[in-house]
């Protein structure tokens, strides 16, 4: 199946079946697949929560009572849910350990291409930081860029998707300590299988024409 293909079948699923789970290699794959997500300057901010035990996805669940109560149901059907979270600073020692992985991974021929990089990445870095204060924001949005590769990513393995905001976020950090560690939810996402009662799966997709959309010069 090509990527135009898989674009074209996934959907935003709406119900799951919790007897259908992930096997162990399709669950290796999509820590895979948050791994290698592209982010800016590979400055990675994320961190990722992955509950497929029952006692793990109530936890998560925790954050959609009250006002999203309506998506409680898709985190304790769904096999796997991930809760994808970005750190709330941009500090030097976590651009030092992203360099230094870097280095460790064979990217740099020499100390001044290393060092190269490092100057590169802190450019951009404390233009967030410092010059615009909106790193929190700039942080966000490589997560962003996270959770549309990994979407896709799980489509053309088959499986089906929700990218869900309807959460508390402030009972979520709490429930797993995340503020403590420097980061803070912005995006469950539960993975699994649809169920025959999911009246999304058959309904034709909807999106606003090119001519509306895009722009060509």
């Amino acid at each position: 199946m090509d990527i135009v293909s898989v674009a074209l079948k996934r959907y935003s699923t709406k119900a799951f079946d919790p007897s259908k789970k992930l096997t162990a290699e399709e669950a290796d794959k999509i820590k895979t697949l948050l791994q290698y997500s592209p982010s800016s300057t590979n400055s990675q901010p994320w961190h990722f929560i992955v509950a497929s035990t029952e006692e793990g996805k109530a936890r998560v669940a925790k954050s959609a009572a009250a006002n999203y109560v309506f998506n409680e149901r898709k985190m304790l059907d769904a096999s796997h849910v991930v809760v994808f979270c970005a750190k709330t600073a941009m500090d030097d020692a976590w651009l030092e350990r992203v360099v230094d992985q870097e280095e460790a991974d064979g990217r740099f021929a020499t100390p001044e291409a290393k060092a190269a990089n490092d100057k590169g990445r802190r450019f951009f870095a404390d233009m967030h930081r410092v010059s615009l204060k909106d790193d929190h924001q700039w942080m966000a949005k490589q997560v962003y860029l996270n959770v549309g590769n990994f979407l896709l990513g799980v489509a053309a393995m088959g499986l089906d998707a929700v990218p869900i905001e309807g959460f508390d976020a402030e009972v979520l950090d709490a429930e797993f300590g995340l503020k403590e560690k420097g980061y803070t939810s912005l995006v469950v996402v539960p993975v699994g299988h649809h169920s025959i009662e999911d009246f999304n799966a058959g309904l034709p997709k909807s999106r606003l024409p090119l001519e509306t959309t895009l722009t060509e010069v």
